[in-house]
């Protein structure tokens, strides 16, 4: 190639030379003078600090600014949002698909959508009745629901005298009552009687008197229904003071870890189990303890007799049942007991049964190492068995210590958590045992009937659960999914508890909890949640004259005084047990009042 005489490189002349020169002088001079200035301008973020200043300051040194803003009012909610559940909204069901009722999912609002309102409770509404009397009945006004009672009233559910709603204990497959239905199931099961169960999920639970009938034998049963045509299962059960959530069981999994339950139950709540490829079977599979039993009731159990009331011929019902055992045979269940309408399926111990599914063309097969077991929230359901940890030698029913001793005995999933050992465990029990009683002493009604539906809303291990363990209470439990997965260590101790991320709404109705508490929740998730959401989603599940107990670093806690009086809050600060300056906890207690719109109190 040739190149033009006059583009090819040489020596520039003398002049030039000391033009480029003086142009480069002047040029590096105008930036340093810029590098000075800013150095200059910033120099105390760039001077030299002691290091004991660093690492050993005063409380009061080392403490910034507490967080300021301006005071704030929020204005009521219509009366029509009195029951609103934000994530599961019937309002915004016709967005969504049918298939596998999926419209039924938490669908949360977008941001600009959601309510900066405060919800309102019914007109009438009155503190609940208090534990244990409110097992057997609860005011009308708080839950004012005419369809359920004329529904379900032929079946016991519930019924409506006076003011009040009386719950006899019946059910669909209970006509003689809840405690002689679970009088037999307990004959079919003696593993109910000797603390070995102590955790069960009640798939389709009605208004729940089937978990109310066990917490009296010692069993902590998470009660799951989703917000259906049936209005307020769910509420008629925390109304109650029995423990319950929001959920279904349709193209996502439930908000819980692996293993987490010893027992679970469907007593007629029509989930398909056999249908598309048993896929809602592989959930319940998934989420129930080595050694547990899952226990139906209803079609196409006892088929032989019952065929004729369910609008069905006994030759389906033969094939329905058919069905379902080959399903459950080869999910590694086996048939425990049966008699009349209940049926007792165990989840096998041994792990040896899983080896075949590796076989070719064999369904289901086992999920593959790319979906976490314990990985539940907003996680699509998948047409593949969940293989146990064979690492995991101590997690089964018949290995896991009996209730109560579990309650304090290390699990052996808790080295899974980074940190976490016996003696972590042990030393956050003995934390929190000083921290329950120095709460006692600023809230004198915690311990007593005026508490029973407890959250606490970041929990690690559930050591508050486990130091009020005596207290005529329950607690749910909630590990952030964006936090360390502790809730593992939670079940196998024997409490209840979910996942949930609190930048989105609660899976729960309104006014379904009597005492909320926070441990430096605001400190841990305030770079992704909105401080204000946060609070409000709290004075919606909060019960009017409920308390919060807010324990948080001194940088929020004026702020979030200042918010709680824009709610209606009644707060007052105190100091830890520690009486340390960087942790305060507020005490706050929300106000009952009624909508300016409504006609009569």
């Amino acid at each position: 190639m040739k190149y033009n005489k006059e583009a090819k490189p040489g020596a520039p002349d003398k002049g030039s030379r000391v033009l480029q020169l003086s142009v480069l002088f002047f040029l590096l001079c105008g930036f340093s003078f810029y590098l000075g200035g800013i150095f200059c301008s910033e120099k105390t973020r760039f001077e030299t600090i002691d290091v004991k200043q660093i690492t050993v300051p005063s409380a009061k040194e080392s403490m910034a600014a507490p967080l300021q803003i301006k005071a704030v009012s929020f204005p009521e909610c219509s009366p029509d949002y009195q029951d609103y559940t934000p994530c599961t909204d019937p309002r915004r069901w016709r967005k969504y698909g049918l298939h596998r009722l999926t419209f039924m999912e938490r669908h949360c609002p977008p941001i600009f959508e959601r309510k900066e309102c405060l919800v309102p409770p019914p007109d009438g509404y009155k503190s609940p009745i208090k534990w244990p009397n409110s097992r057997d009945k609860c005011w009308y006004r708080n839950v004012p629901y005419d369809w359920i009672n004329k529904q379900k009233s032929n079946q016991h559910w519930l019924r409506k005298e006076g003011d009040k709603f009386l719950f006899p204990g019946g059910g669909t497959m209970f006509p003689s009552g809840v405690s002689a239905y679970v009088d037999l199931m307990q004959d079919l099961i003696p593993e109910m009687k000797d603390g070995t169960i102590r955790t069960a999920i009640d798939t389709g639970c009605g208004v729940a008197s089937w978990g109310g009938d066990l917490l009296d034998r010692g069993i902590l049963t998470v009660s799951l229904a989703p917000r259906d045509n049936h209005e307020a299962q769910v509420q008629f059960a925390l109304e109650r003071g029995i423990p319950a959530i929001l959920g279904i069981i349709s193209t996502q999994r439930l908000p819980f870890p692996s293993k987490s339950f010893d027992m679970a139950h469907c007593s007629r709540c029509l989930i398909p189990w056999t249908e598309f490829g048993g896929i809602y079977l592989l959930e319940i599979h998934r989420i129930l303890r080595p050694g547990g039993f899952w226990v139906l009731s209803g079609p196409p159990v006892n088929y032989e007799h019952r065929w004729r009331g369910w609008n069905t011929t006994i030759e389906e019902q033969k094939t329905d049942y058919e069905k379902l055992q080959t399903l459950l045979t080869s999910l590694c269940f086996k048939l425990y007991n049966k008699k009349d309408d209940i049926a007792v399926w165990q989840k096998l111990s041994d792990n040896s049964c899983y080896d075949k599914l590796s076989e070719p063309d064999t369904y289901p097969g086992k999920c593959d190492d790319s979906l976490e077991p314990d990985s539940a929230w907003y996680t699509p359901l998948r047409s593949c068995v969940v293989v146990p940890n064979p690492k995991h030698k101590r997690s089964s029913l018949d290995t896991i210590p009996k209730w109560p001793e579990r309650l304090h005995v290390a699990p052996e999933r808790i080295s899974d958590v980074h940190g976490g050992s016996a003696s972590a465990l042990k030393h956050d029990d003995g934390k929190w045992k000083k921290r329950l009683q120095h709460y006692k002493k600023l809230l004198p009604a915690l311990g007593t009937d005026k508490i029973r539906n407890v959250m606490d809303m970041n929990t690690v291990y559930g050591g508050l659960a486990a130091a009020s363990i005596d207290d005529p209470l329950w607690v749910m439990n909630v590990v952030s999914s964006y936090a360390t997965n502790t809730l593992p260590v939670v079940y196998d101790r024997g409490l209840i508890g979910t996942f949930h991320d609190w930048c989105e709404a609660f899976s729960t109705y309104p006014r379904t909890y009597d005492l909320l508490h926070l441990d430096g929740l605001f400190t841990a998730e305030s770079h992704r949640c909105e401080m204000k959401y946060v609070l409000l989603e709290m004075d919606r599940i909060l019960r009017p004259n409920g308390y919060a107990i807010i324990r948080e670093s001194s940088y929020f806690v004026d702020a979030i005084a200042t918010i709680a009086k824009g709610m209606r809050w009644g707060c007052r600060k105190e100091d830890t047990e520690y009486g340390i300056d960087k942790e305060k906890i507020l005490i706050c207690q929300k106000k009952l009042w009624y909508s300016s719109n409504q006609s009569s109190r």
